[in-house]
């Protein structure tokens, strides 16, 4: 299969496209030849679509909050007004908001974090799973971490071995009608600072909150072979990969790329 090509004529949903890995990720499924539906509730996606377009790539951007199921409606429905189908879903929203041992989380802080981290992937695949039943083909790859086991982020990991439940159940249900499902977990992944912070604020973190960062830093690197981070580069190849045909007869699996923490 030519790599340069492997999403022509597809069309290929990403959320969480305006920064990161999502951006990543993307950028590089526009560059092999996929049509890209960037969703994001950031404007900057606006920014990474103007850069698939410099590129003469094809993309629109739609600008919805996945943590709610009309968001996640909105952003199928979009790609099939414009191109009339969804080959591939990349469900990349997500991300610790905060890190602190557990007994530190409010109650509010804790349904923030599992609806920033489970609820986008599970509103789109349901979103998505009636167009790719029509079409009895189709591709998800949802985003997970390999921080399910990993320090002061309880509920994150909570929310991340429920994307991993999804990946298996909704693998071995559609299997049969040409949908796969797999997931990749992410480990600690070297990205430019964020624009737009996950908790919305700007302010510096207290010398307690560092310390709590700073153990979930180490905790990361001594638990990968590599005593390193990844890239965001390391991280968009599996995701591809997963997304492409070049994985046909791989279902139901959760990749870890993390230099051997296998969570």
């Amino acid at each position: 299969m030519d790599v340069q090509n492997r999403f022509n004529h597809k069309v290929v949903i990403v959320t969480g496209a305006a920064q990161g890995i999502g951006r990543g990720v993307a950028l590089r499924i526009a560059s092999e030849g996929g049509t890209v539906v960037l969703a994001d509730r950031s404007a900057l996606v606006d920014e990474v679509l103007a850069e698939i377009k410099a590129s003469s790539g094809i993309a629109i951007a739609v600008h919805a909050d996945l943590e709610t199921f009309a968001g996640a409606q909105s952003v199928v429905a979009e790609a099939i007004q414009h191109f009339g189908k969804v080959d591939v879903l990349i469900n990349n929203v997500g991300g610790a908001i905060w890190m602190k041992p557990f007994e530190a989380f409010s109650a509010e802080e804790i349904e923030k974090e599992v609806f920033r981290s489970l609820f986008p992937t599970l509103w789109c695949c349901r979103a998505v799973l009636p167009e790719m039943l029509k079409a009895q083909q189709g591709a998800i790859v949802n985003v997970s971490s390999i921080a399910t086991c990993g320090v002061n982020r309880a509920p994150y990991s909570a929310s991340k071995g429920g994307v991993n439940a999804l990946t298996a159940s909704l693998a071995f249900q559609y299997a049969t009608q040409g949908i796969r499902v797999n997931a990749v977990a992410t480990g600690g992944t070297e990205a430019p600072p964020r624009k737009i912070p996950r908790d919305g604020s700007n302010r510096s973190l207290n010398e307690q909150e560092q310390t709590w960062v700073q153990q979930v830093v180490d905790q990361t690197l001594d638990r990968s072979h590599m005593h390193r981070y990844g890239s965001i580069d390391e991280q968009v190849n599996a995701i591809v990969f997963l997304a492409s045909d070049e994985a046909s007869y791989i279902n139901g699996s959760i990749l870890p790329v993390a230099g051997g923490d296998q969570g």
